[in-house]
């Protein structure tokens, strides 16, 4: 570069925008930045917060190069998590830019935080020494530090006193650093007393921690079993090792008796990560990991772009659920990624589970992972007795949706002052509404699906895009008065249902879209567990790992809800979902039953809950994956053409169906209409990519894309690699 130019070299930056590669800036003289420094630099007509990558800025004309405009005092992005960033876009299809884009989410975390006023004594004495006065020297004399407002408290005593020490020069002011966001983990704290068998799965984690190096381990243990104080072994080993943790659990909001067991075994709680956090709170979880103060990091799927300084261990709870898939803006698996993060971080990764995936039961089977299974409950506690109710001879009653068998189950619990836990994985009152006299039925008006009735709000609402309205008094169809009747249950209908059978009982509905939000979900499911509730209904929240002692019935009222969706996945989510529900039964010891309505008693999944023979029901699931070459013996990607117009989406999804090439290894199937035909006003339509495990799909994409006609007018293209919703 010419002296001229006042610019000491070029480097390539990371800006989070849908960038497929580095911008190049100058350096200006005199500024130190290195791979990972997250810098300030111009874009078009604004300046936005970037990351100097990795090798060398491209050569551009001196009077097209831009300069970086400022350094942020903040620790570098490490060169692990930049690797990371390029490898999830690469696999993904994504551009690197907005991979990065989930890397710097606390903007004002880059500065460091504000150091706060405190106080120190001198040694000086005041001129008279009241009571008051005299509880504060007390406190203070040991010459510790403290906020003026803190000391006023803690002495019982109004700030004014505070103030006038100062004036008299007895308290001098000092900065004092940032307050951690949480206590330090202690990892000898509270060790729990383990059985023989988590003993044995413990101390092979613990070893595996201690040895160092990338190992995967599929930690297999049925409900009740004891993984959670297993895998805090393996915590505790890293945090000895001064390695931090991440901890990734699929509904981080709602797992108020995870933090609490956290504390009873480290002494302090976990930093939480999760979108319900306030954007302080965030920002200073991001600066304090970043700088390596809090050691452990309990979050849901994006703590895992979170710049660990000195990560040492990933844990992965209930590591088949779905949430940990995103789609949006960058489709990817948390799960997958996880193990990704190991390895390119060189420690160990564990996924824990009472129901694995299929992927992680065949990772084990083929040597990539190490399976350890803990059989059985804890202090052998027995698992609930499961039988099904085939819905065929036992219907309900006419109106009703609980069976004649499952109600006096239900009464025989009540009589033993035991809980009930109902569960229906559909939110609101009702599915659909329509009218009795011209049929008109309430579809959302940006959405292919039908409103949802929620009769506490008086809303009938969709699922989808949020859209939602006043429930009507009159069709607006035909006019017709008091003529709209709801089709189907959600849990807001089975909970009237109970109302009904049983009205004496305390029933709460566990949905997470109730009012109240996830501070009113906390506070019910600390007030099931204290036994405050007979009868809970609830949707798929209540298979997340909770432990409701007193809680001995389970009943499934419609088990068939997920076999009909066209899912490849189905029957595997289906089981694993009853599996963990039914798993909520009898974790104390009481002897416990989960009933299962069904009209498909003779489905594979329905033999497989009530027999408890899991082990049958993944081998045929397996055999069956492999015949028809699905992952994870096969590999699927997904492309969604979406626009504000039919005939727009249809006609980009033909153009990109005829620029496809042929691959031996590879079918694309398509494009059709979507089974969500419509979202959020979009119009949607799909193509599948069908390829074997040894197909380079991701260059096959790429090479697609970049022949077809670029999209036009309000086209957007969305590529899913590994696609776990088919809607």
């Amino acid at each position: 570069m010419s002296p001229e130019s006042n610019i000491e070299r070029v480097v390539p930056v990371m800006v989070p925008m849908p960038a497929e590669r580095p911008y190049s800036y100058g350096v200006p003289v005199g500024m130190h930045i290195e791979p990972g420094s997250i810098v300030r630099v111009p874009l078009g007509p604004r300046e936005v917060a970037g990351v100097v990558w990795d090798g060398e800025g491209e050569l551009v004309p001196a009077s097209k190069l831009r300069r970086i405009s400022h350094v942020f005092d903040c620790p570098p992005l490490p060169a692990e998590m930049r690797k990371f960033i390029d490898w999830v876009a690469n696999y993904t299809v994504s551009p690197p830019g907005m991979v990065a884009r989930m890397a710097l989410r606390a903007p004002a975390a880059f500065d460091p935080e504000p150091p706060v006023e405190g106080i120190r004594l001198t040694g000086l004495q005041p001129d008279r020494l009241t009571p008051a006065r005299r509880r504060v020297l007390e406190l203070a004399e040991n010459g510790q530090a403290w906020t003026r407002s803190g000391l006023a408290h803690a002495a019982g005593v109004s700030s004014s006193v505070i103030d006038g020490l100062i004036e008299q020069g007895v308290f001098e002011h000092i900065d004092l650093p940032a307050q951690p966001v949480v206590a330090q983990p202690d990892p000898g704290f509270g060790r729990a007393q383990l059985t023989p068998e988590q003993e044995a799965v413990a101390a092979r984690l613990r070893e595996k921690v201690g040895q160092g190096g990338y190992s995967a381990t599929l930690l297999d243990g049925v409900t009740g079993s004891g993984k959670t104080e297993v895998y805090f072994e393996a915590v505790a080993a890293a945090l000895e090792q001064g390695r931090q943790v991440l901890i990734l659990l699929p509904e981080i909001a709602l797992t108020q008796a995870f933090l609490d067991r956290f504390h009873d075994r480290f002494g302090a709680r976990p930093a939480e990560w999760h979108s319900d956090l306030a954007p302080r709170k965030r920002e200073k979880v991001w600066r304090q990991v970043a700088e390596g103060q809090v050691r452990v990091v309990a979050g849901a799927r994006s703590a895992l772009f979170l710049p660990f300084s000195e990560l040492g261990l990933i844990v992965v709870d209930e590591e088949h659920d779905p949430a940990y898939k995103q789609e949006d803006r960058v489709f990817y698996n948390a799960r997958d990624m996880s193990v990704v993060r190991a390895r390119i971080g060189n420690f160990p990764v564990i996924l824990a589970s009472a129901t694995p995936s299929l992927e992680s039961r065949v990772n084990a089977e083929q040597g990539r992972y190490e399976r350890l299974v803990l059989p059985v409950r804890f202090a052998q506690v027995a698992m609930p007795d499961i039988r099904a109710i085939d819905m065929r001879r036992s219907p309900p009653q006419p109106g009703g949706f609980i069976s004649p068998a499952l109600l006096e189950a239900i009464s025989q619990t009540l009589a033993r002052k035991e809980q009930t836990l109902l569960f229906l994985n559909r939110r609101g009152y009702a599915p659909l509404t329509l009218c009795r006299v011209c049929g008109h039925r309430f579809q959302c008006e940006n959405c292919s699906s039908w409103l949802v009735e929620h009769r506490f709000r008086k809303q009938l609402v969709c699922h989808h895009c949020g859209h939602h309205e006043p429930r009507p008094e009159a069709c607006p169809e035909c006019g017709t008065l008091d003529h709209l009747v709801p089709c189907g249950p959600g849990v807001e209908r089975i909970a009237e249902e109970i109302d009904h059978h049983f009205p004496d009982a305390r029933t709460i509905i566990l949905s997470s879209d109730l009012i109240g939000g996830v501070k009113r979900l906390r506070l019910e499911l600390e007030a099931i567990a204290n036994g405050e509730a007979d009868i809970v209904v609830g949707t798929q929240l209540v298979a997340k790992g909770h432990n409701f002692p007193g809680m001995t019935l389970v009943g499934i009222i419609d088990a068939d809800l997920g076999l009909s969706n066209g899912d490849p996945r189905a029957a595997e989510r289906t089981f694993q979902l009853l599996h963990q529900v039914t798993g909520r039964a009898g974790r104390t010891g009481l002897k416990s039953t989960g009933l299962i309505q069904t009209y498909q008693p003779e489905h594979p999944v329905m033999k497989a809950l009530v027999s408890g023979d899991a082990e049958a029901f993944y081998a045929r699931e397996v055999e069956e994956r492999r015949r028809a070459g699905l992952p994870p013996f096969g590999r699927l990607a997904s492309i969604i053409v979406s626009a504000g117009t039919k005939p727009e989406a249809e006609g980009y999804a033909r153009e990109l169906r005829r620029a496809a090439a042929h691959a031996p290894e590879i079918d694309v199937l398509g494009p059709a209409e979507a089974p969500m035909a419509m979202v959020a006003g979009r119009h949607r339509f799909r193509l599948l990519l069908h390829a074997s495990r040894r197909a380079d799909i991701q260059s096959y994409i790429r090479a697609w894309t970049a022949r077809a006609p670029k999209p036009r007018g309000s086209v957007r293209v969305q590529i899913d690699i590994d696609p776990q919703s088919f809607l």
